[in-house]
């Protein structure tokens, strides 16, 4: 499992890229790396980021 970044701000740029770069979708961006997706969802809501699939990002 690949180490997620603490600040809410690097977590937003560091998921997004992986998106971008990486995986088709959230769900394989964490099956892939071990991430629960609801935690993952949750902490980036509270810093005013929700994931927009039709994008594949958060925003």
């Amino acid at each position: 499992m690949e180490t997620l970044p603490s600040d809410p701000f690097m977590l937003y740029s560091f998921v997004n890229m992986k998106l971008r770069d990486a995986y088709p979708s959230l769900d394989a961006l964490c099956s892939d790396l071990g991430i629960d997706r609801a935690d993952l969802e949750r902490r980036l809501h509270d810093a005013g980021f929700d994931y927009m699939p039709e994008v594949n990002q958060f925003r």
